[in-house]
């Protein structure tokens, strides 16, 4: 689990919850179902409008990413890669056959097959990195849909509390429903604001950011396979590999 992400998230919400209390405020008013309707489903429904099915899908399968990310085991890969060079360097491309057909991550496994039947290196990384960037920008596609809702959201927030003040108007002579309506529209554009910048945009800028770190980790996977083919030494390749673990 990432903690820094929880932990961020319950930071916001009790320093916006907090200060809110801190002025005299009571967290009750800003439990307000209809606005959180408008706001919420309105922002859901406008993004689902725009999005093809599988991007929508793809961007709701990726969301849970922002709690447990999928573990990246880097330095393990850069040790894999120069036991694979060490045993290509001796025995030739063959002897990782049996490597390639149990590996379970799946570029590895397509790279590795594509080292054993003999591939040309410039031929290895033109295909690696043609499925490496259809999958980036897969994935980026996926992520940009939290984005959108962080667009739409403060703006859904200003239409909610438009209806909230017209509800306002038409009952102007009854002053119970008169302060309903005032709810809805300063609650509706609260929820807008909060969810863009509290939820959607945050989660956004965090997938993209966990792409940008398994994009890094297949191009480190490229580079160590691509030497492999070229027969570089096992020691450089890992001297070539720790940057990208620095990074």
């Amino acid at each position: 689990m990432d903690k820094l992400a929880v932990s961020g998230f319950l930071l916001a919400i009790l320093a916006v919850a907090g200060g809110f209390v801190i002025e005299g405020g009571s967290l009750t008013t800003l439990l307000h179902f209809p606005a959180f309707l408008i706001v919420f489903g309105g922002t859901i429904g406008a993004v689902m409008l725009q999005t093809p099915g599988r991007q929508f899908q793809l961007g709701l399968r990726m969301l849970p990413w922002v709690i447990r990310p999928n573990h990246i085991p880097l330095q393990h890969t850069v040790e894999r890669i120069v036991h694979w060079g060490s045993a290509a360097r001796g025995s030739g491309f063959l002897a990782l056959e049996n490597d390639a057909l149990a590996e379970q991550d799946p570029f590895l496994h397509r790279g590795l097959n594509l080292l054993v039947d003999g591939v040309e290196p410039s031929a290895l990384q033109d295909t690696l990195d043609a499925e490496l960037t259809l999958e980036r920008e897969r994935l980026l596609r996926g992520a940009r849909i939290f984005e959108a809702m962080g667009g739409y959201s403060p703006t859904i927030g200003i239409v909610g509390a438009v209806l909230g003040l017209i509800q306002a108007m038409a009952n102007i002579s009854e002053p119970e429903l008169l302060g309903m309506g005032i709810a809805t529209a300063f609650v509706a554009t609260i929820y807008g604001v909060g969810f863009a910048n509290l939820v959607f945009i945050p989660v956004g800028n965090k997938l993209k950011s966990l792409v940008h770190q398994r994009t890094l980790y297949h191009e480190l996977i490229i580079e160590g396979l691509v030497s492999i083919a070229h027969g570089e030494n096992p020691r450089n390749i890992e001297r070539k590999l720790s940057a990208y673990h620095q990074g």
